[in-house]
């Protein structure tokens, strides 16, 4: 296990991600929010600098390091207001499932670009009928000469409209208990028979949600990673580190909150004395403060186990998230409470950001199913469902 101090080159990491992050500020994010604008300015910054690609080779353009280095991307973002949902997707799920099932071929196309990010790519997994249940999959990919032909209907895709190409993940086949055998297909998004539909939510970010529809889309068959029917062990290689990247847009959130409403509460004087100074406003900020610096540590610990490829990381990555989820709700909760009704003032850029905090109890993975692995597998309880 690494020690509990960062070291001085992650320390870096965290300070000049935070430069770049707030040159633009959460006005910016939520002026493209609102405006149906892409956060592309941003997304280049931090790309030019090399921070999108910090967990991809050196080999294919990336820092060579790992998703802990990710995570403090993500987390460094958020903590300026600006938690970009694509770092969760593109370098981290797409890129960490490429890089290791991926042919060499593949690897060079997509991975110096994801890593830069001049190339986006989206990951295309969940269905109207299959949520977290991915035995049930429907959408099919069938093998037809030398290529793949798709069908079927994915559900909530986030940034297609931003992307070059979607990881596209389909049945195959079906074993002998009826369950869906997976593989996954580099998709471009300009493919003949690709539709898509934008679902209207509540959550304002630059990055839009789709509903796919794949009528007889033919890729050709080297868009395949690595084996046919291996999906379901490929896609695990890229959802811990989807828990882990969206528990440090949790905590970067959790952070962003608390500098927001500690120094409205140093300041904000009612008869002469800073509301700061009443322990009705202190003590629960500085509970939220523990939960925020509680989950961090989580999160950490979580990406450690992972980057060294310990068997104990699917348990951390679930309790991150669910514990960065939780903690990043309570602190942006309570800062809207420190401002009263300065809190729902857009101009205080808090109730902002209630719908991408409040998306993380929800997705990715839902705090439901986060319980339910720790149930059944650190307690060792009976199978729910």
């Amino acid at each position: 296990m690494a020690d509990l101090f960062e070291t001085e080159d992650r320390k870096d990491l965290r300070k000049a991600v935070n430069a770049v992050a707030k040159d633009f500020g959460h006005q910016y994010f939520l002026e493209k929010s609102l405006s149906g604008e892409k956060s592309t300015e941003l997304w280049q910054a931090v790309g030019k600098q090399g921070f999108l690609g910090v967990n991809i080779s050196e080999e294919y353009g990336g820092g060579g390091c790992g998703i802990y280095e990710m995570q403090v991307v993500g987390e460094e973002l958020a903590a300026a207001g600006c938690p970009l949902l694509m770092t969760v997707v593109s370098p981290t799920i797409c890129g960490s499932i490429i890089e290791k099932f991926g042919s060499e071929e593949l690897k060079r196309r997509w991975l110096p670009g994801i890593a830069s990010g001049e190339t986006i790519m989206a990951f295309a997994i969940t269905e109207p009928d299959a949520g977290s249940n991915s035995h049930n999959i429907s959408t099919n990919a069938t093998k037809v000469g030398n290529e793949w032909v798709i069908r079927g209907t994915k559900y909530y895709i986030s940034g297609v409209d931003e992307a070059e190409a979607i990881l596209v993940v389909t049945r195959t086949s079906t074993d002998d208990r009826g369950r869906g055998r997976l593989s996954l297909l580099v998709v471009p998004t300009d493919a003949p028979g690709l539709e898509r539909t934008i679902i209207p939510v509540e959550a304002k970010t630059p990055e839009k949600q789709f509903t796919l529809f794949f009528d007889d889309v033919r890729v050709p068959a080297e868009n395949l990673i690595g084996q046919e029917n291996d999906g379901l062990r490929q896609v695990f290689q890229g959802l811990n580190p989807e828990r882990i990247l969206g528990a440090a847009l949790g905590n970067g959130i959790g952070r962003y909150a608390l500098d927001k409403a500690s120094a409205y509460a140093r300041e904000r004087k009612v008869w002469d004395v800073p509301i700061g100074a009443h322990q009705g406003v202190s003590h629960p900020l500085a509970h939220a403060k523990i939960q925020v610096e509680l989950a961090r540590l989580m999160t950490q610990k979580a990406a450690t186990l992972h980057d060294a490829g310990e068997p104990e990381a699917g348990e951390a990555c679930n309790m991150a998230k669910y514990a960065a989820a939780e903690a990043g709700i309570l602190a942006l909760d309570q800062a809207i409470q420190t401002h009263g009704g300065n809190g729902m003032a857009t101009e205080y850029g808090l109730a902002t950001l209630w719908g991408p905090a409040r998306l993380m109890r929800t997705a990715p993975i839902s705090r439901e199913m986060i319980l339910n692995y720790v149930a059944q597998h650190s307690l060792q309880l009976p199978r729910s469902y």
